[in-house]
């Protein structure tokens, strides 16, 4: 085993935690803001650990442009896997919707924005994609049986 597959074990192990599904989402935007601002986007705090990327969507209701810090998972050929798992809440997070309603999205990965356009993994897929995902962040779908939902999960393909 890996350095880094141990450390990814205990992390995720931890972000499990009740007590990190109830502070996470208060604590980590702002963490990864500044480690945003402090590296001009070329890094994110959680990138450290996992493939992340910064998500740009198209609001569902307002229009507006939003961005969102995710993990992904890459798939090869430029493709990546995001999940909605919300710190396993109840509900979607707002991104998903957004991808729903505007699937043309803009995945920046190292400071390097690049378009993408979204497309929601059916049930056919599911769970061979869930096998790849929990490959790099072991017990990820735990999040899916915590939260009561099925967890929405996004390939980005890049567009020209």
């Amino acid at each position: 085993m890996s350095v880094l597959r141990g450390i990814r074990s205990l992390v995720s192990a931890f972000s499990r935690t009740r007590f990190f599904r109830r502070v996470g989402p208060v604590v980590m935007p702002p963490l990864e803001r500044g480690m945003a601002w402090l590296t001009r986007g070329r890094v994110q705090m959680s990138g450290l650990i996992v493939p992340t990327l910064v998500l740009t969507t198209i609001g569902a209701k307002s229009g507006l442009e939003r961005e969102t810090t995710l993990m992904y998972c890459p798939e090869g050929h430029g493709r990546m896997l995001v999940t909605g798992s919300n710190f396993a809440r109840e509900d979607h997070p707002a991104w998903t919707g957004n991808l729903l309603a505007h699937p043309q999205a803009t995945a920046t990965v190292h400071g390097r924005p690049v378009p993408v356009r979204a497309t929601l993994i059916g049930d056919e897929e599911r769970e061979e994609v869930w096998r790849t995902i929990e490959r790099q962040w072991p017990g990820y779908r735990g999040y899916e049986r915590s939260s009561g939902r099925t967890l929405r999960i996004f390939r980005l393909e890049p567009v020209a």
